[in-house]
């Protein structure tokens, strides 16, 4: 895996959860697998399978948050260089046609939040406008057509 990129808030919320999942998390599963199993014959049932199958998709999430952990590289935001759009810039974009501003936080795909106003390097804005400068003028594919945006304002 490719090193990850986060601020120090972006590994510690990711701490968070793993602590939460790898504690309660277990202990919810298999009480629910103990549960079902009490229920009698394992082989008819889906209370089980059900149980295991959630088990199962647990791990996987703690398995992802662990290797994601394990490959993060803290951003230091004073070495931010702004006169260009990198990881952890906040940019400030004009819809050309519809003459409204938006202000997006570049972040890595662990810490997107569409909710924070953080949207993803990977994501099709997050793409078109990494390594832009001010004034510059991007055009973004989205599923609903093609958005021209230009770069008003970068800052961290």
């Amino acid at each position: 895996m490719s090193s990850v990129y986060l601020t120090q808030e972006g590994m510690e919320k990711l701490k968070v959860e793993l602590n939460a999942l790898k504690s309660a998390g277990r202990i919810e599963a298999a009480k629910a697998i103990s549960e079902a199993r009490a229920q009698g014959d394992l082989s008819e049932n889906a209370e089980y399978d059900a149980a295991k199958d959630a088990q199962g998709h647990l791990e996987k999430k703690i398995s992802e948050l662990e290797n994601t952990l394990a490959n993060a590289r803290i951003i230091d935001a004073s070495k931010i260089d702004t006169s260009k759009v990198t990881i952890l810039s906040k940019v400030e974009l004009k819809n050309i046609k519809l003459k409204k501003n938006v202000t997006y936080t570049l972040v890595s795909e662990a810490e997107a939040n569409i909710k924070e106003s953080k949207i993803s390097v990977t994501s099709p804005i997050g793409k078109a406008i990494l390594g832009k400068k001010k004034g510059d003028k991007v055009q973004v594919i989205a599923p609903n057509g093609t958005i021209d945006l230009e770069i008003v304002k970068i800052s961290i």
